[in-house]
């Protein structure tokens, strides 16, 4: 059928000669084609008789040779010889062949009997004519379509290089090469072998040791030849060029790395590599070495969007290689580097050269999307981040952006505040828009949210689940038995999630507060988009408030404190606490709570200590409060700082801060009155209870107090325990009527107030 050119070339290159025509072509002599300018002539006795036009390349041929294998030529010459003389020469258009004038030129050799040199290069353009000009087995046994079939079947799709040349050559074809099935055929081939153990690849590839300025090229691995991805012969470097199970170093390299066909897929335009990812998706491959093909593809194709990725990797014959070999990468690269041959030609060629680069990278980044793997941590939360921030600017289809944002929202814990920063593109009111897109930040935040929910209810479907009883009506283990604390570790990393991306969103709001445009809405709705226990120190929010106040000074108090709401005084660090008493931008209000926080925190602590009656405590509990209050713990003493702090306090809060000192003792006096009696109370009920087990009798003195001795001859212990109760009732409710200036209603002016008889006496009867 066909003979290969040599051993070193085998699987690569076939020559097709002429069968079974040995009779019918004796009265043609020919040489070979010779071309003349735009024009091929066959040398030949006989003189030309048909002229077979292919774009601006003409071709002098004679009808028999074509009618004879081409059932498309026999018919177009039979319709095109209606009423014209047979002697004259016939004229036909084929503008629309596939593969253009070079494979309806290998297609006229094959018909005039000549070698065809089929190649991996060749081969698809040469089949997508043969199937155009109808070269069937019908008109003649072994013809074109058959061969061409044969040389794709069991040459071209048993090799990896061929699959990858061949789809590289399918672009210009369609849909010929579709309706043919030769991408769906390449791409099945790929995926296979892209699937396959990495111990039995025993074919060349490029690996990822092909970056640098040899990067984005195809090559021998094992060989001292390489070729261009532009060139469809593989063996350009002679017999240096063997294939890697042919080579004498092939047991010296090792077993390949699992991205070793990163490097050779990537050269593929986007259709065709979305065809094999999801071919090799359907054959199993893990999802973190698919989405780390995607990146890399990413890198290569978009420059600028991963930070690492190669610049410079491109052919020069592909679309996007100026853009890649310039230092700046992004958009605006590849608008330039599209735009630099037409210069001559006018802003509307450069308009419509940007237009055509946008479109195609638009293309690219929405098919990219559509394939990132859905699980989780397939690809980095940057390279998500990256990739939304190049759909928005290429106004992406939504569908496509808001899936993108969902994704994001997954794996947000992971993001940097680089990343985030995603500048605003939408077209609003003139000098309205933000310089940074928060609401896309605010629904990351929502999908984040929403994940998290989803999350906790699976596994509080799937505790329940392993919690109920069995069919049989055995009991499950216990849950600690059952999980082995996995519950426990779940919860406390959806804490850990929630705490980075609250301290995330603080770095965003202090960056974006500096935007004039910024409205105090949207601020605090960001602010308070995240739960209070996210946080469990509001430093970077008051960083965050104090940022916004000092580039929005024109703020009406009333929208001073409204925006001071979204963060909690009492989680506010000690030095948080001493720069908000001297932050003038402030209200006075917000600064008083934070004096007084403070201060109800240390009283705590001294209230706690005092309840226990260990004095050693009080040290400790003091400690306790400054560590759950400053990030760092401060060497001075809390009665120095607080010293500090009110000397660095203007004079217009020292007023406010005497009030609230005086409120805070006078509460702490009345709490200690109030221990006290509860105290007492306590004792007595715990004496009367002694007194009822031991079936009646007077208190002892030591229970009883020094008041009740006067009470122990002639009443019995009922009568003195409610005596008691009754007088502690009464300066209970005493102190409760008392007004908030601490007058009693009722009492005499001399301060005492007038006893009246008492008319009847204690009973509890």
């Amino acid at each position: 059928m066909w003979e290969s050119e040599s051993e070193s070339h085998v699987g690569e290159r076939g020559l097709v000669p002429v069968g079974g025509s040995s009779g019918r072509h004796e009265a043609l002599k020919n040489d070979g084609f010779v071309r003349r300018d735009q024009s091929w002539y066959v040398n030949s006795d006989i003189p030309s008789d048909l002229l077979v036009k292919v774009g601006d390349v003409n071709f002098h041929l004679h009808k028999y040779p074509m009618i004879s294998r081409s059932g498309r030529m026999s018919r177009i010459i039979y319709e095109t010889a209606a009423g014209v003389d047979p002697a004259d020469t016939a004229a036909v258009d084929l503008d629309d062949v596939p593969g253009g004038a070079g494979s309806f030129e290998l297609a006229a050799r094959f018909c005039y009997g000549m070698a065809v040199d089929l190649t991996a290069g060749n081969i698809s353009g040469l089949r997508c004519a043969a199937e155009y000009l109808e070269m069937t087995e019908e008109l003649e046994e072994g013809n074109l379509i058959f061969k061409a079939e044969a040389f794709l079947s069991y040459v071209v799709l048993s090799s990896w290089r061929d699959s990858i040349v061949v789809l590289k050559t399918c672009e210009g074809l369609s849909p010929w090469a579709e309706n043919l099935q030769i991408v769906r055929r390449c791409s099945e081939s790929i995926a296979w072998k892209a699937c396959a153990n990495p111990r039995g690849v025993r074919w060349a590839y490029t690996g990822s040791s092909a970056g640098g300025a040899g990067g984005g090229r195809l090559h021998r691995a094992g060989g001292a030849g390489a070729g261009g991805t532009a060139s469809p012969r593989w063996n350009l470097g002679g017999g240096g060029g063997e294939s890697k199970e042919s080579s004498p170093s092939r047991q010296q390299q090792g077993v390949p790395p699992a991205d070793w066909w990163f490097e050779d897929v990537s050269v593929l335009r986007i259709d065709h590599f979305v065809r094999v990812i999801t071919a090799i998706k359907v054959k199993g491959m893990r999802f973190d070495l698919i989405g780390a093909a995607i990146t890399h593809y990413a890198s290569k194709w978009l420059p600028g969007l991963t930070k690492d990725g190669p610049h410079g990797g491109g052919a020069p014959d592909e679309p996007w290689a100026h853009a890649q070999a310039s230092p700046g990468g992004g958009l605006h690269m590849i608008i330039s580097g599209a735009g630099a041959g037409g210069i001559g030609g006018g802003r509307d060629d450069l308009a419509a050269s940007a237009a055509g680069a946008a479109r195609e990278q638009r293309m690219v980044v929405e098919s990219l999307i559509s394939i990132i793997p859905p699980q989780r941590d397939s690809v980095s939360c940057a390279f998500l981040l990256r990739l939304l921030r190049l759909a928005a600017m290429l106004k992406a289809a939504p569908a496509l952006v808001t899936e993108l944002e969902k994704r994001v929202g997954m794996q947000l814990e992971q993001a940097a505040l680089a990343d985030l920063l995603v500048p605003s593109y939408g077209g609003g009111r003139a000098g309205a828009d933000t310089a940074y897109d928060v609401d896309l930040v605010q629904r990351l935040v929502e999908h984040f949210l929403v994940q998290e929910q989803t999350t906790t209810e699976q596994q509080q479907l799937a505790a329940a689940a392993a919690s109920s009883p069995g069919r049989g009506g055995e009991l499950p283990p216990p849950p600690h038995e059952l999980y082995g604390g996995a519950r426990s570790s779940a919860s406390a990393g959806m804490n850990n999630a929630k705490a980075r991306v609250a301290r995330l969103l603080d770095s965003y709001l202090s960056e974006v507060s500096r935007d004039r445009n910024l409205s105090l809405t949207k601020f605090q709705v960001l602010a308070e988009s995240l739960p209070e226990s996210a946080r469990t120190c509001d430093d970077g929010l008051y960083r965050a408030v104090d940022s916004y106040l000092k580039a929005h000074p024109t703020l009406t108090e009333h929208e001073r404190k409204r925006l001071c709401r979204v963060m909690d005084c009492q989680k506010l660090s000690l030095d948080a606490c001493m720069h908000a008493a001297q932050n003038e931008r402030l209200p006075l209000r917000v600064v008083v709570q934070v004096l007084f926080s403070e201060q109800v925190k240390i009283s705590n602590a001294l209230a706690s200590c005092s309840a226990s009656g260990a004095g050693a405590g009080v040290a400790a509990a003091l400690g306790r409060a400054v560590a759950a209050d400053a990030a760092a713990p401060s060497p001075a003493m809390p009665a120095t700082m607080r010293r500090q702090l009110l000397e660095g306090t203007p004079q217009s809060f020292q007023d406010g801060w005497a009030a609230a000192k005086k409120d805070i003792n006078t509460l702490k006096f009345e709490l200690e009155s109030m221990k006290a009696k509860y105290l007492e109370l306590q004792h007595e009920m715990d004496a009367l209870h002694k007194q009822l087990e031991r079936g009646g009798g007077a208190p002892s003195p030591a229970v009883a107090g020094p008041r009740a001795g006067k009470h122990q001859q002639g009443g019995s212990a009922w009568t003195s325990g409610w005596r008691k109760l009754g007088r502690l009732a009464k300066m209970s409710g005493a102190d409760a009527a008392a007004g908030a200036d601490g007058h009693v209603p009722g009492a005499a002016p001399g301060g005492e107030a007038p006893r009246k008889p008492r008319r009847w006496r204690n009973s509890i009867s």
